[in-house]
C-alpha cells in the first residue's frame, strides 16, 4: 500500500515539476501592444424577446422602413454581398448561392449549391421577415448555418438590401 502512495505522490511532484520547468524554459512575454489592432469597437445590447416575438417586431419595422429606402440604396449596401452570392439571372453559385429570385424561394433549394444540413432543415420560404432576421446575424436565426456574415445591424441597410433582392426577381413579392 505504501509502494502505491509513493508512486502517485511521485507522480504528481513530476507532472508539477515538469510543468514548472517548461514554463521556466518556454516562457512567452505578452507583447505591450497587440499586432491586431481594433479600430473600434460597437456594443449590443442584448435583450431577452422570445423568436416570435422578435419575429414580429422585424416585420413590423422592416415593412414600415421599405418606405425610406430604396432599390439603388440596396444595390449600393448589396456590395457587401457581391463577394460570396451573385444577384444577376441566370447567375452562377460563388462561394453562397445565387440570390436572383430568393425571396418567396424555399430556403436551401437551390439545385447546384451545398447547404449546411441547418438551413436544408430549415424549411421555410424567404419572406421579408425572414430574410430580414437572417439578415441581423446569419448564425443566430438559423443555428448551424455555414454563411459566416456578422450581419447588417441597421434595419435601413437591411431593408434596402431585400427592396433590391425583391427587384432582382422574376416574380417578385408585392409590399404590402
Amino acid at each position: 500500500m505504501n509502494k502505491i502512495i509513493v508512486s502517485i505522490i511521485l507522480a504528481v511532484i513530476l507532472v508539477v515539476g515538469i510543468n514548472k520547468i517548461t514554463n521556466v524554459i518556454y516562457n512567452v512575454e505578452k507583447p505591450e501592444k497587440s499586432a491586431y489592432q481594433v479600430e473600434s469597437v460597437t456594443t449590443v445590447a442584448s435583450n431577452t424577446t422570445s423568436e416570435s416575438e422578435m419575429t414580429n417586431l422585424n416585420s413590423e419595422n422592416i415593412m414600415a422602413i421599405f418606405a425610406s429606402t430604396s432599390v439603388e440604396d440596396g444595390a449600393k449596401v448589396f456590395k457587401k454581398c457581391a463577394a460570396c452570392h451573385s444577384i444577376a439571372e441566370g447567375g452562377a453559385n460563388k462561394i453562397g448561392p445565387a440570390l436572383w429570385g430568393v425571396l418567396g424561394r424555399k430556403a436551401g433549394s437551390v439545385p447546384d449549391y451545398k447547404y449546411s444540413k441547418a438551413l436544408v432543415a430549415y424549411g421555410k420560404s424567404w419572406s421579408f421577415e425572414e430574410m430580414n432576421g437572417f439578415l441581423i446575424k446569419p448564425k443566430d436565426w438559423i443555428k448551424g448555418t455555414k454563411m459566416s456574415f456578422a450581419g447588417l445591424k441597421d434595419v435601413k441597410e437591411r431593408a434596402a438590401v431585400i427592396l433590391y433582392m425583391n427587384a432582382n426577381s422574376n416574380n417578385p413579392l408585392p409590399l404590402n
